[in-house]
């Protein structure tokens, strides 16, 4: 069973930066598309990014130029770089993979990282 392992989330001021982490687990697998959703209170989980296996990358409008979405194959690991940051950033971040097992596609979602940006 795959399962994704987030890191990177915190507090930070108006303006700042974090980094996330997400490294996926696991045996006889292998992974497509990768992405980073989220979730803000009291609001419906959204997209943010996602990146293909061949890293073509997606962003909704509210975070291009800000966020940069990026991948490292070997370590089966995706990055979500956020800078200026603002405070409707504010929200607890899932990444997720469309994994190849043996069950056949399954998406996998990690546990949630929090994400707050104070003004």
């Amino acid at each position: 069973q795959v399962q994704l392992v987030e890191s990177g989330g915190g507090l930070v001021q108006a303006g700042g930066s974090l980094r996330l982490s997400c490294a996926a687990s696991g045996r006889d697998f292998s992974i497509n598309a990768m992405g980073w959703y989220r979730q803000a209170p009291g609001k419906q989980r959204e997209l943010v990014a996602d990146i293909t296996s061949g890293s073509s990358t997606n962003y909704r409008n509210s975070v291009k130029g800000r966020f940069t979405i990026s991948r490292d194959n070997a370590k089966n690991t995706v990055y979500l770089q956020m800078n200026s940051l603002k405070p409707e950033d504010t929200a607890v971040y899932y990444c997720t993979a469309d994994t190849n097992q043996a069950m056949g596609v399954v998406t996998v979602w990690g546990q949630g990282t929090s994400v707050t940006v104070s003004s």
